[in-house]
């Protein structure tokens, strides 16, 4: 499925030639190439179950979208710990060696990053009209920044002040103990535990989560749950109709602002918190109206600290591409 190219980048990216970059997540990989000046062309989704390997992915893609281009270097954002040369995906049964992978397509240089860390390093190449800002909260400077965002999982990281640069931070915040906040959570929680050995975050803050919160709630009330998948449960429409949904949709946002309140915390995130993955930017003025910031700040003594934070919506379509491409910038 092919996609109009983005526009190009506030902070310019330094690239000697053009390179292969690739958002991979659990249920579809987003290639591209990307130009010297920061364009992107030739962005194609690819969805993981048609190919059964990484390797024919890339193949396909390259195959059908620039036949004559061999690329010397490349960069992958994926869904999955990187702490090796062996990738194995969370949600996914694709899985490689980062060194065979590279010898296979004669890469002169492959990166590979977790997909949220590649979220983080691209903040400073977004644009403004890349981002929407939710709630009040102006970014400190040389502070950290918080990035979390639920899609078919949740991912988290982080953006730390080095220097005259930033470091990401690889790590699977997405998988934390999920808190409740108040007695309707708990009932939802409760159950919940009963079906998990572990209530992540990540079991209600994604595409799945929301259809446990939705089925939940719908046993909660008694009531047989409809066969929803998590665009049918944040339509507007289905939830003027169905009032698990829409309570599921509200509870979801609720439960997205104390996880990112809790990260702000936990970083000192006083460059803000964006808010990334293919949920939230379609939910618009649904989520701007939701609990989320309300929740955000609820941290008792640390209201006022928290509601200096600025969060963000990340707009901008596929930003882990230009996260992913910063890996492979000349000195």
């Amino acid at each position: 499925m092919a996609q109009q190219d983005p526009p190009r980048t506030r902070r310019p990216l330094r690239l000697a030639s053009p390179a292969l970059v690739a958002d991979i997540g659990a249920t579809n990989a987003r290639f591209a190439v990307i130009r010297p000046d920061g364009t992107l062309v030739g962005m194609r989704v690819l969805a993981l179950e048609d190919y059964p390997t990484i390797v024919e992915a890339i193949a396909a893609y390259l195959a059908e979208e620039h036949p004559r281009l061999r690329p010397a270097r490349a960069a992958l954002a994926i869904a999955s710990p990187v702490t090796g040369d062996f990738v194995a995906m969370t949600n996914h049964p694709w899985s490689f060696s980062i060194d065979a992978l590279r010898r296979h397509f004669a890469f002169e240089r492959l990166s590979v990053i977790n997909d949220f860390a590649a979220n983080a390093l691209a903040i400073p190449l977004l644009c403004e009209g890349d981002r929407r800002q939710v709630g009040p909260g102006r970014p400190a400077a040389n502070a950290p920044i918080g990035v979390i965002g639920p899609g078919t999982g949740l991912g988290v990281s982080a953006l730390i002040p080095c220097g005259p640069d930033a470091t990401p931070l690889q790590g699977e915040g997405g998988h934390v103990t999920m808190p409740a906040a108040d007695a309707r959570e708990s009932a939802v929680l409760a159950l919940m535990r009963q079906r998990f050995d572990h209530v992540s975050a990540e079991r209600v803050l994604s595409g799945p989560g929301l259809v446990n919160l939705y089925n939940t709630l719908c046993e909660l009330a008694g009531r047989r749950a409809a066969p929803f998948t998590a665009a049918h449960i944040t339509d507007p429409r289905i939830g003027q109709q169905d009032p698990q949904a829409q309570e599921a949709t509200a509870m979801f946002c609720a439960m997205l602002g104390t996880v990112a309140g809790n990260l702000a915390l936990t970083l000192g995130a006083r460059g803000g918190v964006y808010i990334a993955g293919g949920i939230v930017p379609k939910l618009g003025a649904v989520f701007d109206r939701s609990r989320f910031r309300e929740r955000f700040e609820a941290k008792g003594r640390f209201q006022p600290y928290l509601s200096a934070i600025p969060t963000y919506v990340i707009e901008r379509p596929v930003p882990a591409l230009l996260g992913a491409a910063r890996l492979l910038e000349d000195p």
